[in-house]
This record gives C-alpha cells, structure tokens and sequence, in this order.
C-alpha cells in the first residue's frame, strides 16, 4: 500500500486482482473473454504462475498485450491537470527507445515538469533512499514523447536525441505533441517507470547543448560498443549515463550504429563493462577470508557472500507470496542462476536483468579491490514489494552493501549462520538449489 502521505498530495494506487473484469467492464478482454475465440486463445495459453515470475512483464513471454498484471496497477494524480500540447522545459538530458515493433519503434527525448530538478529525474545513482511514493512524484514529473523510427533512421528528430542525449546537463527543449500527453505511469522490470507519454509531432532544443570533450573523443573513434563503453566507465563515466548514450545509437562503429530499446542497453552495458572487468578480476589474488555485506532497500534484503576461491557467481531470488509476480502462489518461491570462472554464454532467464545487475555492481567492488572470490547472492523480496521499480535497485543495494561494514569470518559455516539469522526463510531452502555451497563439505549450520 501506499502511504498516507502520497495519497494525500493527491495520487493513489489500485492494485487489481488478475483474472476479474475490472469495474465489471461488458468489454472483453484477456482477462473478460467472450466471443470464442478469445476464450479458445485464453485456453489454449493460460497465464502460468512459474512463466510469470519468470518474464515480470519485461517480455510478454504468455503472448498477452500489455501485460495483465502491470496493466492493473493505476495511478491517479494532479499532475495529469498540468499537461499541454505543447511544452517547454528542461531535458534531463534522457531519451526513451521502446521494444514492441523492433525494428521500427518509438523514440523520443522525455522533459520535466520539475525545472528545479529535472537531472534528479533520471539519475538513478542519486535515488538511494527514496521510497515508492517519491519514486511515483519523480518519474510522473517526466513526460515521454515518443515517434516511429527504424533503429537505423538518420531523421533530425534522431539526430538531435543523440546530440541532446550526450549532454551532461539539462537542456531546455520544445515539443509539441499531436494530442495533449496522456497520463499514466508504466512499469518494467528493467527500466525505471515511464510517467505521462504523448506522440511528437515538433521536437527543438531550445538550448546549449554542452558535451564532454572526452565523451567527443570516444564517440567520434571507430570503436566497437564495448570498447567504447568501457573507454566512458573508465574516465567516470556513469552506467546510468552510458546505458542512455548506448540507447542513443551513438556507440559502436559508425556502419553498426543502430537506437538500442533502452531496457536491452540497460542489460547489455551491465553485461559488457562486468565481462570487461573480469578479464582482470580471473587474475587478482583471491580474498583470505569468508566476507558477508548486507544491505536493505525498497523492500529488498541482500546478503552478499564472499568466499575464497576462483571467480563465480550465483544469485538466489526468493519471491514472497503475493507481490505483483506471485499473487497465485502461497508460498515463497526461490529462482537461481549461476555461472562458473569461465562466465556463461546464455541469457540469465529466471532472474533476466536484476541478475546482470548486480553481477556489474559485485565486479564493480572486486575491480576496486583488485581481488577475486565466488560470490553468492541472498536476495529476499518482501510482499510489501508493491510495485517493479526497474534493476537499479538491484544494482544500488548491491553497491551500498559494500558502503556497509562487512562482517568477516574464519570458516563458511560460520559465515551461513550469520546469513541465516537474517533471513526470512531458512538456510537450508537455498543450499540445496546452489551450485557452489553443495560442493562443499557442510556442518550443520541451521
């Protein structure tokens, strides 16, 4: 639920039911099939509990359009009283590159209603500590507009995205849009959530657009997209603002450049700068002891451990029952997926970006401390779960984890009883899924 204080300002959630007609609508739908070929469709590919969890509405992997489930979560608020047709104010700066239709799909520069604080809008690395109501204020502030364009498209509606989308700072931009900006808010579980969205008809910056010399020089180099990539990280350069510049089309050798959907250049730049890192991680001197972090944010528990030992990865995802993804279940379910030194060539599927998440954040912390260890992650989501927030909140709770004080320990089993105190569930559901702790010869540490 949401708190008092949001509902107050003037917003509110309703969180629907699956599976019911809502407000008892005489419309058909997925979820209120009628004529019989709906109703054949609905049978023959029923929404599954397991395939739920698993897709979280990123890939409409049931074949459904919006997804059911994030389609039932409303929000209402006065900012919807604000929006025009036509709008000038500050770009972050940010871009928006949609999926469905690929090749062909939206893009778009997003602009604040906020002008005070309108770079806060979308930079994650500066949210740590908000709850899910100014999560909400934040990003309805932050309007979308959006037109059809290949991914190879050279328009000038392209071409001044890119431009904006290097910017370090806002830059005020004018758009008009063919109707007044509808609002809602979406939800992914890669991708912060969307606010107000209206098609683009005119686009302008209205600005001084100022870009960094050394993010010139990387652009402008004949460089593959992960060498580039690496090249801005190292000279501090932010995922957050690379992941926006990959989005863009503006990595990569200039005959490959193409717009990247932006919740795929979220993945793909954890990915790419993690398997960067690793390359150097395989050979820096293994950790000496048994090393816990632990973090707790937007009701998500970490334990992060730290074994010595050859590098290798393994995350475990318990879901309590009765958060948006497992309403059907009445139990905790737990995902996992692993990989060894070598890495792993397929895509993390249980788990999809939160994996490559907090993957980068972990290779983030060794890279700093030039050492090597096997890594388990114990990730709890409570049922006050309300809603997918995107994978920066993996992400920055894995990053704060190591801003923690980490507790040290001479043995393993020492380490897991320490782990198992602070977990809702018991030690023994995870150690029996995990590749790494049943090779090992273990007491009995419950």
């Amino acid at each position: 639920m949401l708190s008092k204080s949001f509902r107050s300002a003037g917003a509110s959630l309703k969180a629907f039911e699956p599976n019911k007609p809502v407000n008892g609508s005489k419309y058909q739908s997925w979820d209120n099939p009628r004529c019989e070929i709906l109703k054949a469709l609905a049978e023959a590919k029923p929404m599954s509990h397991s395939l739920c969890l698993e897709c979280k509405g990123g890939r409409l992997l049931c074949g459904r359009e919006p997804c059911p489930l994030l389609a039932k979560i409303h929000i209402q608020s006065p900012i919807e009283q604000t929006l025009k047709k036509t709008m000038f104010g500050p770009s972050p700066p940010s871009l928006f590159v949609g999926w469905m239709g690929y090749p062909n799909v939206f893009v778009g520069p997003m602009a604040s209603l906020d002008a005070e604080n309108s770079q806060h809008l979308d930079n994650p690395h500066e949210w740590y500590g908000a709850d899910f109501n100014q999560i909400i204020h934040m990003r309805s502030n932050l309007v979308r507009s959006k037109t059809k364009e290949h991914i190879k498209s050279k328009s000038r509606i392209v071409m001044d995205v890119q431009e904006l989308t290097l910017a370090k700072n806002s830059v005020d931009v004018e758009l008009e849009f063919k109707k007044t900006p509808h609002y809602s808010l979406s939800f992914s579980p890669i991708s912060q959530p969307m606010g107000p969205t209206g098609i683009l008809e005119k686009f302008k910056i209205a600005g001084n657009v100022s870009i960094p010399q050394k993010v010139e020089k990387v652009v402008c180099d004949e460089l593959k997209s992960v060498e580039s990539a690496s090249l801005l990280y190292g000279k501090n350069f932010d995922v957050y603002y690379i992941s926006k510049v990959l989005s863009a089309g503006i990595l990569g050798i200039e005959k490959n450049k193409k717009l990247v959907p932006t919740k795929w250049s979220i993945t793909a730049v954890d990915s790419m700068l993690a398997n960067e890192m690793l390359k150097r991680i395989r050979d820096y001197p293994q950790i000496n002891d048994y090393v816990v972090f632990s973090n707790t944010y937007l009701e998500n528990h970490f334990e992060v451990l730290m074994i010595p030992g050859p590098w290798g990865f393994e995350q475990f995802e318990a879901w309590a029952p009765n958060t948006l993804w497992t309403l059907a279940y009445d139990k905790p379910v737990i995902a996992v997926e692993s990989e060894g030194v070598r890495g792993r060539s397929d895509y993390a599927i249980k788990e999809g970006g939160g994996y490559y998440a907090t993957r980068f954040a972990v290779c983030e912390y060794l890279e700093k401390t030039k050492r090597q260890a096997t890594v388990i992650i114990f990730r709890e989501i409570y049922d006050t779960y309300v809603m997918p927030c995107g994978v920066w909140e993996c992400r920055e709770n894995i990053r704060h984890s190591f801003m923690n004080t980490p507790v040290k320990f001479a043995t393993l089993n020492e380490a897991l009883k320490h782990i198992a105190s602070t977990l809702k569930l018991s030690i023994k559901e995870f150690v029996s899924k995990s590749r790494f702790l049943q090779q090992k010869k273990l007491f009995d540490f419950c």
